[in-house]
């Protein structure tokens, strides 16, 4: 026997749900070679067109299957049973259908409509449970009580409720509105989108003006909400590891070299003020491990600047006190705070400066 209409359109439906798993991280990329046989075998077995977009819609009805199943499991225990035995059609006494109105249903839900009125929301959402009780999935009546809802601040009922009523008849364009403003004010702009992009469709004709006036505002909060999650140019420049010279990132140089006398001198071994050439000396390992010590520790520069023994030997130098060349190393060293600031800056080891193995 051929698959019903009904059937093709449960199997479009589980093919849809299929797709969205991998795409809302349900199921991971491993599990796409999978889904894409099982949803290949459905379309074959049932005969429908996955690639059909008209059909996957009139399928689920601009729901999704996880949408609709999670609306029957809200509702399975709150369904009036059919009635049974005999007589049971007929029997003054059976309850209608559940969804149905009934006058005293109606009823209900106008006091709770003039209880909206007066502001008193929490009686009116007493009235309209009262009315859902009679008829339950009733979209206007959840619809209304999810208007209560969100005008009491309840927005999380406000959402279900109105999920509830779109799922009961997809086409209540008010319940989709509702739906929108209940997500909206829950700070989730996607699915308030969603939702007035559904009423507008239910409503036909692009939709009425405060729907579209939903949809503007929900769109331009999303958009708001994705440009905040950058962080600002300014704070670029300041992150952690950013060089911005000598306020705080790579020490200045400069007045080291300046310390000795000057910049760095000629292609030849000394400088103006008997400073070496800066590029040997970066060639020769320790002051090239000095260099990436002082690079990596800025506070390691002012204190070398402001030892006074390193600072007096520095105005001599640079005032030609030091004979044209270096000052004598081994007479620096003999003092044991510079000793130990040249092995902090060489990484610890000062190989040679501090004492034998």
């Amino acid at each position: 026997m051929a698959p019903t209409d009904s059937k093709k359109r449960l199997a479009l439906a589980i093919i849809d749900f299929l797709g969205s798993s991998l795409k809302d991280g349900t199921l991971t990329a491993d599990d796409a070679e999978s889904i894409e046989i099982a949803q290949s075998c459905i379309a074959d077995t049932f005969k429908v067109d996955p690639t059909d977009e008209a059909a996957v819609k009139d399928a689920v009805g601009g729901q999704s299957l996880v949408g609709i199943y999670s609306v029957y499991e809200k509702l399975r225990n709150k369904s009036t049973p059919p009635a049974t035995g005999a007589g049971a059609e007929t029997s003054g006494d059976a309850k209608p259908k559940a969804g149905t109105p009934t006058p005293e249903s109606d009823k209900l839900k106008s006091e709770a409509n003039a209880l909206m009125a007066k502001k008193d929301y929490a009686a009116a959402i007493q009235q309209y449970t009262k009315a859902l009780e009679i008829a339950p999935a009733n979209p206007i009546y959840l619809s209304n009580r999810a208007a209560a809802y969100s005008a009491s601040g309840q927005h999380e009922k406000a959402a279900q409720d109105a999920e509830l009523a779109t799922a009961a008849d997809p086409k209540y364009s008010k319940a989709w509105s509702r739906l929108g403003l209940a997500r909206f004010d829950l700070g989730d702009y996607h699915a308030a989108k969603e939702a007035y992009e559904k009423g507008i469709e239910a409503e036909g004709n692009g939709g009425s003006e405060a729907m579209k006036r939903g949809l503007e505002t929900s769109t331009r909060k999303l958009q708001e909400a994705t440009r905040t999650s950058e962080p600002p140019s300014e704070e670029l420049d300041t992150a952690p590891g950013a060089s911005r010279g000598s306020g705080g990132g790579m020490p200045d140089l400069s007045s080291l070299a300046g310390m000795f006398g000057g910049g760095g001198g000629g292609a030849g071994g000394g400088g103006a003020g008997g400073m070496p050439d800066l590029g040997s000396m970066m060639s020769n390992p320790m002051f090239a491990s000095m260099a990436q010590n002082l690079m990596s520790n800025p506070d390691m520069l002012g204190n070398l600047m402001s030892n006074p023994r390193l600072r007096q030997m520095a105005e001599s130098f640079g005032q030609g006190g030091g004979g044209g060349g270096m000052p004598d190393m081994s007479s620096l060293m003999s003092d044991p705070s510079i000793a130990e600031m040249a092995r902090n800056m060489m990484g610890g080891g000062a190989g040679g400066a501090g004492p034998g193995k």
